[in-house]
């Protein structure tokens, strides 16, 4: 019950400030409680944030909320989001910046009925595939875009299916195809029964379509303020230290998430599971963006077609001023 408190502003605050009281800092995710975030649940429950003299309220996610509304919003101070999603609200007129980059991959695939006899992408041509939204279908029509595979239906073109954060559709015969996370929907795909053996899986990176997920963005203008950008220095030291520790003990992270866990929806399998996977992500990235997979994001997104997903190249989007203070 402490743990779940924690996720939450106090409302006894008052009645028990400390002689000196911590800097508060909001983080709002882009999905519900899962090991998806744990480097921030771990450096929560560690104590990693206190010993930075922060309060961290971290607030879930879900299909209904968006992270860049929020953020606008004054909800939250940093949002964890892909970065095609916020190249897109930046060029719509929401200014937001990354600030750190804690997985250094992609997890995205699209999972397929290996009976539909796809080799490449240019076999999808008159079938129904399933794709996320809400920010989550920018890589996909990237990468249609750039095979001219149209995607209003048709005999050359693909038939998209509006799919929802399940895998019903590959499991009922809906679609051909579906977008899964290599730690959380394909799993589930093969929990209901099927066999790895009777799928076949597009990696978004194999396919050289991959854009970064998971970042770290704050609002352009509160980088000026250098209280705030001291609070996110020791915020990034203390959730990249959270990482690490996730990745040397995936067991005990995913235990963490679920202690956390308020809906009691995740099972300590499935989290164990997701955790090994995420670990893959995380491995290698010390939280700093890396330029040259920005550059490479950048080039998904604006690939030639009729309907980039964003039309010019981004400026000032991303930043070190935080990571290089935060790892010195």
């Amino acid at each position: 019950m402490m743990k779940k408190l924690m996720l939450a502003a106090t409302a006894l605050a008052g009645f028990s400030a400390p002689a000196f009281a911590q800097d508060a800092l909001t983080l709002q995710l882009k999905w519900v409680t899962q090991a998806q975030f744990a480097g921030y649940y771990v450096a929560l429950e560690k104590g990693y944030y206190s010993d930075e003299n922060l309060d961290v309220t971290i607030l879930p996610g879900g299909p209904d909320v968006a992270p860049p509304q929020v953020l606008a919003g004054g909800g939250a101070d940093v949002m964890v989001d892909w970065l095609a999603s916020a190249l897109a609200v930046r060029e719509g007129g929401l200014p937001v910046v990354n600030i750190a980059q804690p997985f250094a991959s992609s997890g995205l695939l699209l999972t397929c009925w290996k009976d539909a006899g796809f080799t490449g992408p240019q076999d999808f041509k008159g079938h129904t595939l399933g794709v996320w939204f809400g920010g989550n279908e920018y890589p996909f029509l990237s990468w249609m875009s750039r095979e001219n595979i149209p995607v209003d239906g048709g005999a050359d073109g693909v038939t998209i299916l509006r799919q929802g954060f399940n895998v019903d559709p590959l499991i009922q015969r809906q679609a051909d195809c579906i977008s899964t996370m290599t730690y959380n929907e394909y799993g589930q795909v093969l929990d209901a029964g099927v066999t790895a053996d009777e799928l076949t899986n597009f990696s978004f990176e194999a396919e050289g379509v991959a854009t970064l997920e998971d970042g770290l963005y704050v609002l352009e203008d509160r980088l000026t303020d250098e209280a705030f950008a001291d609070k996110l220095v020791r915020f990034v030291r203390a959730s990249m230290k959270g990482w690490k520790y996730a990745e040397e003990n995936p067991t005990e992270a995913a235990e963490i998430v679920l202690e956390f866990d308020e809906t009691g929806a995740q099972t300590e399998a499935h989290q164990i599971y997701m955790m090994g996977e995420i670990a893959k992500l995380t491995a290698g990235s010390n939280g700093a963006l890396d330029p040259a997979a920005f550059d490479r994001t950048v080039e998904v997104l604006m690939a030639p077609g009729s309907d980039p997903v964003i039309t010019k190249v981004p400026e000032d989007a991303w930043t070190h001023m935080i990571t290089d203070r935060a790892l010195d």
